[in-house]
């Protein structure tokens, strides 16, 4: 009596793999140039919207204990009008503008808060990320602050073509 051979497996394995990457490149392709595009709008936006009339930093933090005080009494006064403001404690109430849009696409999701983001005509803008920064802070190491905010001011000025209100 013979035994009963085993059913034959068609191999699939590699049918699929070949399928799947068929898919997933274009589709990976089309995930990047909407990206890029989203990116390139916010920014020609940003430099219709806000550049041409002198704003040019996008300053987001919190009612955090560690740094609200601070930013509120040194940051915000020295980049005066050049600013637009959000307030992370306040995100509830966020309205889909053209700051919130901004800040979504530029901050991501790690130390975005506080951060500036720079715009600068015709050119990519800067992040500035305050989170390590204000930790260090925390713990009475003010220099990475000051190197931070010198760097702010610096840049900021270097556009405008001015010092920054001091």
């Amino acid at each position: 009596m013979s035994q009963p051979q085993p059913m034959k497996r068609k191999k699939f394995g590699p049918v699929v793999t070949v399928l799947l990457v068929v898919w997933a490149i274009p589709l990976t392709i089309a995930v990047l140039t909407f990206l890029l595009l989203a990116g390139l709008f916010l920014h020609l936006a940003a430099w219709c919207c806000w550049c041409v009339r002198g704003r040019y930093v996008l300053f987001v933090y919190s009612d955090s204990p560690i740094w609200h005080d601070y930013i509120e009494e040194r940051i915000l006064p020295r980049l005066s009008k050049r600013v637009v403001i959000l307030n992370w404690s306040d995100r509830s109430r966020w309205q889909p503008t053209l700051g919130v849009l901004a800040f979504r696409y530029f901050g991501g999701d790690r130390e975005f808060n506080p951060m500036a983001i720079v715009f600068r005509p015709l050119r990519l803008a800067r992040k500035f990320r305050f989170y390590e920064p204000f930790c260090e802070f925390k713990h009475g190491k003010t220099e990475a602050v000051a190197k931070m905010e010198s760097e702010l001011y610096g840049l900021v000025d270097e556009i405008t073509g001015s010092r920054t209100a001091s």
